[in-house]
């Protein structure tokens, strides 16, 4: 399988600001790419660092004007499974921001008593999929797991939120990734949940918007406060435009009974 990806963005930037993008694919891809950053059509330099998940950072001081941000590339095959420590998978059973387990736990408990592996991520797939409506805007960017809830709707940020939430609370180690998705519609940067069952990292998309095994991996933490595409530092940029594309030569079918690696 291979995949084409993009993502193009505008900023403009009224105070001198340092901004972090993440919208290259995961350091372990395998991948024919290019980054382009300008500001007012002069190219600029950009830092790349890479943190322990595998997301590339990349840090561009910027100063007033207008930024524009260009990226593309063409991911050959899937990713080998990540390296695993048990450090790490305590480190995702913790309650993160927005991901508030131990608020989560009765329900969890009292909803999935009895469940592991692949029948427990089925479950928690469903279960989110059918209590929540997929409304654009319906949230704001400070929701959480459960706010989101009780609002009964949101976007796929949302709903990987729910998911990593529940599974937490019933000590599955889980967590947040960003991704490019083939198959989205509307297309978009895109938010799934992925958790550690059966030895082994396994997507989960309750919003089963996209094929999961055509996913490309960008950046993955312990929720959006780690994987956004955007952040700025001591300074002052708006976003004015935002167009992200993902295809692929194939979309299979998907059944969210079936455990998939993220590729």
């Amino acid at each position: 399988m291979h995949r084409d990806v993009f993502a193009r963005m505008s900023l403009q930037v009224s105070e001198p600001a340092t901004l972090v993008l993440a919208v290259t694919v995961d350091a372990g891809h395998r991948a024919d790419e290019q980054l382009d950053v300008h500001v007012d059509d002069e190219p600029v330099d950009v830092r790349e660092l890479v943190d322990a998940h595998g997301t590339r950072l990349h840090v561009v001081r910027a100063p007033r004007g207008e930024v524009r941000v260009a990226y593309r590339a063409r991911v050959e095959g899937r990713l080998p499974a990540p390296a695993v420590d048990e450090a790490e998978l305590l480190w995702h059973l913790r309650p993160s921001r927005y991901c508030e387990s131990d608020q989560l736990a009765p329900t969890a408990r009292a909803e999935f008593a009895g469940l592991d592996g692949a029948d427990l991520l089925a479950a928690v797939s469903s279960w989110v999929g059918t209590r929540l409506a997929y409304v654009p805007g319906a949230s704001l960017p400070t929701d959480g797991a459960v706010r989101t809830l009780l609002a009964r709707q949101g976007v796929c940020r949302d709903y990987a939120h729910l998911v990593v939430a529940l599974l937490r609370a019933l000590d599955v180690p889980a967590r947040l990734v960003a991704v490019y998705a083939p198959g989205l519609d509307p297309m978009d940067f895109h938010a799934v949940a992925e958790a550690y069952v059966d030895d082994g990292w396994h997507v989960v998309d309750a919003t089963t918007l996209a094929p999961r095994s055509t996913l490309v991996r960008v950046a993955t933490g312990r929720d959006a406060s780690d994987t956004a595409f955007l952040t700025v530092h001591d300074g002052l940029a708006s976003l004015r435009s935002l167009e992200v594309g993902a295809v692929a030569d194939a979309l299979p079918d998907d059944d969210v009974r079936d455990l998939v690696a993220l590729g």
